[in-house]
């Protein structure tokens, strides 16, 4: 008969664990990957060189590299997707090479392809990823049986090797791709901020103006009922009816004001600040002098159409922040718009509370994204109880060369 003893707790055994964290796992499986990637990669490189380069006094040889650049971009993609999932390497996509359509023709398309920073980057990576693949399969493979109480800090090494190769060789690091990458964000910004406007606008004449005219059609049509049996009557709802015409004019014209001023496109920016000026409620003064061109510069006037706008908003903005948050205690604010070369400098203080920061999604935020967009800056110095001082910074276009 076989009996069965029990085990006290502290003599059973500890809990089975994993000797390295899944990070290293991961870097370990990025490391062993490496070789035959790398073979692969190599061998394409080599031949894509090598028979393009031997073709390239016939006429199929530079369109074949053009290719060749093209399919070394996607083994690029594979290695950043690949360095993405294991080594936790966050890198851009590069911009897609245009077709020929948007390139002008064959020819540009072909010269564009050719001259590729990132097909050739990519091959260069190709190239010389063989013996370090070698190294690292080697080192990594054998390390889980040799040298594993090291392996970790060897693994960490050497991936971080490859970080470093990756981010080199496989991200969009020109500066033209910064640019572009950039560019396209603004396009988002600009995009959200014209349909933000046209909710607005549509909001503000559905609420307002159209329901008035609404109303306003309804009232003349009971007069027009009254007009024989009740001429006295019909008579007060069209004086009623007059009056509703006369809001109704007015809050289109707030809101065409809203989206383009008259007396900003007949006047500029002077005669448009000083209108908006006028409705803060503490005193605002205006200075304008946009004759400031840079030496030998003898463009002189006014700005393009567009800066021009959004100068004139970001004013709008800004004082009617000054209204809302400057305090009891503001006594008076200052516009300021002058020209500095090739930029465009609006400068707004006031003496109230102060503690204006464009953090945590405020209107600040949105002008600073709005400016962004058009390669603009915004500066905010708002110390609590010191006033606040906007400083915002456009580039300038003439207006006769914008229309041309």
């Amino acid at each position: 008969m076989t009996m069965s003893h029990a085990v006290p707790d502290n003599d059973r055994p500890p809990p089975v664990r994993a000797v390295f964290s899944a990070v290293t796992w991961k870097e370990i499986a990025y490391l062993v990957s490496n070789l035959p990637l790398a073979i692969v990669g190599f061998v394409y490189a080599v031949v894509m060189v090598s028979t393009t380069g031997g073709l390239s006094v016939t006429a199929v040889g530079i369109p074949l590299l053009a290719c060749g650049l093209y399919l070394s971009r996607q083994l690029g993609r594979l290695d950043r997707a690949r360095a993405r999932g294991l080594l936790g390497v966050r890198v851009d996509e590069p911009t897609p090479v245009p077709g020929p359509k948007r390139s002008g023709g064959f020819f540009p398309w072909l010269w564009t392809s050719i001259k590729d920073p990132v097909g050739w980057r990519t091959v260069l990576y190709q190239l010389i990823r063989l013996p370090w693949g070698v190294l690292t399969f080697t080192v990594a493979l054998t390390g889980l049986f040799v040298l594993w109480p090291v392996l970790p800090y060897l693994v960490r090494l050497m991936a971080n090797v490859d970080r470093a190769m990756v981010r080199g060789l496989l991200s969009p690091s020109d500066d033209l791709e910064r640019r572009i990458a950039e560019l396209e964000s603004d396009r988002g910004v600009v995009v959200d901020t014209a349909a933000a406007d046209l909710r607005r606008i549509e909001r503000d004449l559905h609420d307002g103006a159209q329901a008035r005219l609404v109303a306003l059609a309804m009232g003349l049509g009971l007069a027009k009922e009254k007009l024989l049996e009740d001429p006295e009557g019909a008579a007060a709802m069209v004086d009623e009816a007059h009056g509703e015409v006369k809001l109704a004019l007015q809050e289109l014209r707030d809101l065409a004001r809203g989206i383009h001023p008259a007396v900003l496109t007949d006047r500029g920016l002077d005669a448009a600040l000083s209108s908006v000026a006028a409705r803060c409620v503490v005193p605002v003064k205006v200075a304008v002098d946009l004759e400031g061109g840079a030496p030998g510069n003898a463009s002189r006037g006014r700005p393009a159409e567009a800066i021009e706008g959004i100068a004139y908003f970001v004013v709008s903005e800004l004082l009617q922040n000054v209204s809302k948050h400057a305090g009891p205690g503001a006594r008076g604010a200052t516009v300021e718009v002058w020209r500095a070369g090739a930029r465009l400098m609006i400068r707004v203080s006031d003496d109230g509370r102060g503690g204006a920061s464009p953090s945590g999604g405020s209107g600040l935020a949105g002008l600073a994204e709005r400016l962004g967009a058009v390669d603009g800056v915004l500066v905010v110095d708002s110390p609590a109880g010191a006033g606040t001082v906007v400083t915002a910074e456009l580039p300038w276009r003439d207006r006769d060369r914008d229309r041309g």
